[in-house]
């Protein structure tokens, strides 16, 4: 009797990731989740950092049995900048380095230009973009000291399509880019890359908040392919970016939206 073939059982496997120190922030759901699982499944040593403790207990406990490295769960609240560098600093120690840094985490609310106070400014840019920049600064040295490394940012469509009610979102989102390039230049001689991945609508638990079903039909209608993209559509392409199959890919934005922009 044949047994059926899934998408998942045909991933392709990358033999440079195999015990890869890999830190995924915001990587107990939706996006990031599947980024876990995706580089677990690679055989890497994986540490997500995240505030959803449920959550991120009951990923590590799915993806444990069976994993050639159990997946590391470490409470982080992003915003809070000397709580992240102690964290990183112990993730470091505990898997003996970092060579992939995933920056996954952000949120993506919805609000208007009259809901912004320099207050509601200041926060939504640290949960989207300032913490990006300050783990990237914080895992760089390990990286330095491996001889390379790779750090996978994470941009969103929205701004290239001008999506509403997402202004300060777009305004992190669209930052991110510029950092990737920065970094990019910066970091190139210590053979560290970097790279930001631009999801289009994926299909999560906390998308379809925002989303009738009407509404996710528009936007498959606007896309060049049809079916709605999924985490794991998202993690194959980071699986790629930091593997040394893209040893050559650097500074530049990738999108995974099925043709919607």
């Amino acid at each position: 009797m044949l047994q059926q073939t899934t998408h998942q059982d045909m991933r392709a496997i990358y033999p440079s990731l195999a015990n890869k120190r890999v830190v995924i922030t915001g990587g107990a759901s939706g996006i990031g989740a599947g980024l876990v699982e995706a580089f677990v499944a690679q055989g890497s040593r994986v540490a997500l950092l995240d505030i959803a403790d449920g959550e991120g207990v009951t990923l590590v406990a799915r993806l444990s049995p069976g994993a050639r490295h159990a997946p590391l769960y470490r409470n982080c609240d992003l915003t809070d900048l000397d709580r992240l560098a102690s964290v990183l600093a112990e993730v470091e120690a505990t898997l003996g380095g970092v060579d992939v840094l995933i920056n996954n985490a952000a949120n993506d609310d919805r609000h208007t230009i009259d809901d912004v106070t320099p207050a509601v400014w200041e926060e939504r840019l640290n949960v989207n973009l300032r913490h990006q920049f300050f783990a990237a600064k914080a895992v760089i040295p390990a990286m330095k000291r491996a001889g390379g490394g790779s750090i996978v940012n994470f941009g969103s469509i929205s701004w290239h399509l001008a999506l509403p009610d997402l202004v300060l979102y777009q305004t992190s989102k669209a930052a991110i880019e510029g950092l990737t390039r920065a970094l990019a230049r910066d970091l190139g001689r210590s053979n560290i890359r970097a790279n930001t991945i631009v999801p289009g609508n994926v299909q999560t638990p906390r998308q379809e908040r925002w989303y009738t079903p009407a509404g996710e039909a528009e936007i498959v209608a606007a896309q060049c392919l049809d079916g709605r993209i999924q985490p794991a559509d998202v993690a194959a392409l980071a699986l790629f970016l930091a593997s040394d199959d893209a040893r050559m890919c650097t500074g530049h934005d990738y999108f995974v939206d099925a043709g919607w922009r």
